[in-house]
């Protein structure tokens, strides 16, 4: 027995090695799958370059700052072990210590290797993340500008200054971890002691050179941080904006020389006491450290601030809120951007408003956060395509009928893949068959029939005059996961014509990975979790599989130094959809300039709350560039980075950083160029900026009293209104142009206080113009707009709606701010959608303008300007068509709309068009709450033509105003129809399970 025992002891090792080994290939394994199914990603797209770099770059940083830091910590422990006393005093303490000793001396080389690991593991692997830090820091290249405190050129706050800030917090870690560990070894070795034992003496010599050496570097560790944080000081928030202020520069600056001599001192004092008994000197330098920290660097700048600065605060504050300013201006890309004075007339005629054809003949209708359903119902084709909860708006130049090149802005969609609309799921349907979305839908945006847009491009096969010769889209906001392509298994092409069955097709494009081998069909099986790669026999040696194929995602991962717009969209470029994403470089450290954080500047009450509309995350900026256009090809996949903005140094640094990555500008295709849109992200934190940093003059500044604000959304007041992609003629212009715009109200009132625009154009892209309001009218904003109209038009919308039993809905559209003839008109479309309703979808059923005092809600954009300005006013709109309840509009111009190849199953028609009269009476308390709604409204404009304005007043109006259109609301609410697509047969019936 004990013979057997004995064996199985010592073969046990044989055993339990080997299967230790194999445990751990096996994890390796699983852990470095994700890191080469990256690589072969990042192969596919030609950017292994991208992945390379960052890898090697955290393969270094980890390996020298954890070794770094090991070597710190076992040298420190070594040491401390070394200079252990031979022999010392037996004290109760030091008996029980012996116990310890005894039990660890065996095992001193494996506890030096474990804590000497572990510290330099975790030290490595935070060191690692900092990769951009650091290439940032080896790559940096000068910005050409010199801040105005230290004469020092931007980069380096930008580049040098957060690496040195990296560098010192990981060296006063490594000291601080070391002294800790030398405390504990000394402690426990006896080197020193807590008890006495008559000698007087609690820390032996070697000991106390050993600590004193550590208190030292501290100390001179800690003069390096206060010589970093003179130059912290152009961040500093401490004064009126942000930078160094008045109390900074005159004390807080002179305080921190003095504490960086104390603490050189202190050091010098630390490393003397090696030379000294006791501990009198080391505890006079830290008790020197802490006061004169406290009293120069605390109370001192304090009453410099209270006493010197805030009696003057305004003088003593303005040559440092001009740096604020400049900086600010300069580091937005606003440092151009001047206001423009415009009288918004108050008494334009009939005659001028028709002839401001550039803006009127382009109003947009179409909204593209609310038509996602309508295009769904007549674009779908089948159910299991689908477009996003957000369309986008581009514009596109056509030849009309009359054979003349004309350009309009379009509502325009991909036509995706939508797997949620099939109604048999499984392996085969989801990744094998049905593989890609097909065509693209466009519709002017300023064009309906019937309450219907215009389907200029769009059905199945496609039709329409964009050309498009490849219309398949393998990589798609709505694509799934994964799919894989090139099996035998036919992937579904949608109808071959009207009426007719699906085609199927076989990819022949060169995105995605091979699956040729059963090593990458492994590795893609434990990457996906899913053992069907591995075993299905519809997979063959031509086989690829597609990922990664959200175009932001795609361009995030080969750019992953960008920070991406939220707001990918799709274009028709020469013959094929491209998917264009805006990429920002973006910086904290340009001196004096302000940060903000850049979720909250872009978040609006459409970001967030539609999935393709991407909120940023909350980083803290304060230089951004929109320095590169990205691209997704649809078909295949393929990501170009152009460089757009080749004079930013932060670009100049990444492209030294990733060399051949980005093309430069002059690749760009004129075609291509062509659907640049100034990015919406870029432009809301501009306008965001440039709410207080229009006001130049720092006196001003001062006093906030010109300070501007975005407006809330009418239809979601908690949350900005979104800006507006418009075609129109801007102010002065001679031509209509592609503008995003928004309007700016007043920060202590809501009145109207600017409007902004950029153009989007190739000849003036980047142009802005900021139209500043005569201060003393009144021009109402956004929000008090839309109250307005449904106060004044509180009876129509209710028949709109279906009176009082509600089985309509209506839907706001987008509340156009524009000026048109030397005035500010608002134009708002209403749609009306069935309530309850699975399958109801929006048509426009009205149009609301509004200018000054004066509101009307007509069927169509025509009849409204008529009734606001008089007969004719209407005229450059006639093109537009009318509303559901039809009338008003004239024959469009742009070409019929085609019937879909096959409509989409359950489908229903548009609602009907409730009665344009008095149909019914309404409910009492309705009619009661239209009364109070209206008395609220003349209430409020009573209050403003006083002078000055009574605001108290007027805030006491609003609130009965929102309280009156509250109790209207309860009567003609409904709750919005789902948003899902009817369920989709599949065309062919596949096999359900893997062969």
């Amino acid at each position: 027995m004990a013979a057997a025992t004995r064996r199985l002891f010592v073969t046990r090792p044989r055993v339990i090695v080997p299967l230790l080994v194999f445990l751990l290939l096996l994890i390796l394994f699983f852990a470095l799958t994700p890191v080469y199914t990256d690589l072969l990603f990042y192969r596919s797209v030609n950017f292994s370059k991208v992945f390379t770099t960052v890898l090697w770059t955290r393969v270094l940083l980890f390996v020298l700052f954890g070794a770094v830091m090991a070597l710190a910590v076992g040298t420190n422990l070594v040491l401390a072990y070394k200079l252990r006393p031979t022999v010392g005093p037996l004290t109760i303490e030091q008996r029980n210590l012996e116990r310890y000793r005894t039990a660890i001396e065996p095992y001193l080389l494996v506890i030096l290797l474990a804590v000497s690991a572990v510290f330099g593991l975790v030290a490595g692997l935070s060191a690692a993340g900092r990769w951009r830090t650091w290439l940032l820091w080896v790559n940096g290249q000068p910005f050409g500008i010199k801040d105005p405190q230290f004469n020092r050129d931007i980069s380096y706050y930008a580049f040098t200054y957060p690496f040195q800030r990296f560098l010192l917090g990981f060296l006063l870690t490594a000291v601080v971890i070391s002294l800790l560990v030398a405390v504990i070894t000394h402690y426990l070795f006896g080197g020193i002691r807590i008890q006495d034992a008559g000698g007087g003496q609690r820390v032996s010599p070697a000991a106390k050179a050993h600590l004193s050496v550590l208190l030292g570097l501290l100390a001179l560790l800690k003069a390096w941080a206060y010589y970093l944080d003179r130059f912290g000081l152009v961040f500093s928030s401490r004064g009126v904006s942000t930078g160094a202020s008045y109390t900074d520069v005159h004390a807080v600056l002179p305080a921190k020389l003095i504490l960086l001599f104390i603490s050189l001192a202190c050091a010098v004092l630390f490393i003397y006491n090696i030379f000294q008994r006791g501990w009198t000197l080391p505890l006079l330098a830290a008790g020197i450290l802490v006061l004169s920290s406290v009293v120069i660097g605390g109370i001192y700048p304090a009453i410099v601030q209270q006493f010197q600065v805030k009696p003057n605060e305004a003088s003593r504050e303005a040559p440092y809120i001009q740096r604020n300013i400049d900086a600010t201006r300069q580091a937005y890309g606003i440092a151009d951007i001047e206001p423009e004075a415009y009288d918004a007339a108050e008494d334009i005629t009939a005659e001028q408003v028709a002839a401001d054809t550039g803006t009127i003949s382009n109003v947009r209708l179409l909204d593209p956060n609310h038509l996602t359903r309508t295009f769904r119902q007549k674009q779908q084709i089948r159910g299991y395509y689908g477009f996003p909860d957000s369309l986008d708006v581009d514009r596109y130049t056509i030849v009309d009928e009359n054979g003349e090149r004309v350009t309009r802005d379009y509502v325009v969609s991909a036509r995706e893949l939508d797997l949620n609309g099939l109604s048999e799921r499984n392996w085969i349907n989801d990744h094998l068959t049905y593989t890609h979305g097909r065509g693209f839908v466009a519709a002017p945006a300023n064009t309906v029939v019937d309450g219907l847009p215009i389907f200029q491009e769009g059905n199945l096969p496609p039709v329409g005059p964009l050309d498009i010769d490849e219309s398949r889209i393998y990589f798609g906001e709505m694509s799934p996961e994964y799919s894989i392509v090139g099996t035998r298994q036919p992937e579904i092409d949608g109808p071959a014509g009207q009426g007719q069955d699906d085609n199927t097709t076989s990819y022949d494009g060169s995105g995605g990975v091979s699956l040729g081998s059963s090593f990458n069909r492994l590795l893609f099986a434990i990457h996906f979790g899913d053992k069907n790669i591995l075993f299905s026999s519809d997979i063959t040696d031509d086989s690829r599989i597609l990922y990664e194929r959200n175009p932001r995602d795609r361009v995030q991962k080969v750019a992953p130094w960008l920070t991406l717009d939220g707001d990918p969209y799709p274009a028709v470029v020469d013959g094929r959809v491209i998917w264009i994403i805006d990429g920002y470089t973006a910086s904290n450290g340009y001196p004096y300039s302000d940060r903000n954080t850049l979720g909250e500047v872009t978040a609006d009450a459409v970001t967030g709350e539609r999935g393709n509309r991407v909120q940023q995350a909350a980083n803290q900026v304060n230089y951004i560039r929109n320095s590169v256009k990205a691209t997704v090809d649809a078909y295949d996949g393929t990501v170009t980075l152009y460089a757009f903005d080749e004079e930013d140094p932060v670009l100049r640094t990444w492209m030294r950083a990733f060399p051949g990555t980005v093309r430069p500008s002059s690749e760009i295709p004129p075609k291509l160029r062509e659907h640049f849109r100034y990015p919406e992200d870029l432009f809301k934190v501009q306008r965001d900026v440039l709410a207080e940093y229009h006001v130049t003059n720092p006196r001003d500044f001062y006093s906030q009293a010109d300070f501007w604000s975005v407006s809330p959304d009418p239809s979601n007041p908690e949350r900005d209104q979104p800006p507006f992609y418009v075609y129109s003629q801007l102010y002065g212009r001679d031509e209509p142009s592609f503008n995003l715009t928004t309007p700016l109200i007043s920060r202590r009132s809501s009145k109207l206080a600017a409007y902004l625009a950029v153009s989007s154009d190739p000849d003036n892209y980047g142009q802005f113009q900021l139209l500043r309001l005569p201060q003393g009218v009144t021009i109402e904003g956004p929000a008090q707009i839309q109250n307005q109209i449904e106060t004044n038009a509180a009876e129509t919308l209710t028949l709109w709606r279906g009176g009082p039993a509600g089985t309509l809905q209506t839907i706001e559209g987008n509340l156009l701010t524009l000026p048109v003839a030397g005035g500010l008109v608002y134009i708002e479309p209403y749609y009306v959608v069935q309530a309850n309703s699975a399958t109801g979808f929006p048509t426009l059923r009205g149009v609301a303008v509004a200018y000054g005092n004066k509101v009307a809600l007509a069927e169509s954009l025509q009849d409204a300007l008529d009734e606001v300005f008089g007969p004719g006013a209407g005229a450059a709109a006639a093109g537009a068509g009318t509303g559901g309840g039809g009338g008003g509009g004239e024959e469009p111009t742009t070409p019929p709309q085609t019937p879909p190849a096959t409509p989409p199953e359950g489908g229903e028609s548009p609602p009907p068009s409730p009665p344009t009269g008095g149909g019914g009476e309404l409910d009492p308390a309705l009619r009661q709450a239209i009364l109070d709604a209206q008395a609220a409204a003349t209430a409020s404009e009573e209050a403003l033509s006083r002078n000055p304005p009574d605001w108290v007043a007027y805030g006491e109006a609003q609130k009965n105003l929102a309280d009156a259109l509250a109790r209207m609301r309860e009567f003609t609410a409904a709750p919005e129809a789902p948003t899902t697509g009817p369920p989709e047969t599949p065309a062919t019936s596949p096999n359900p399970s893997p062969g």
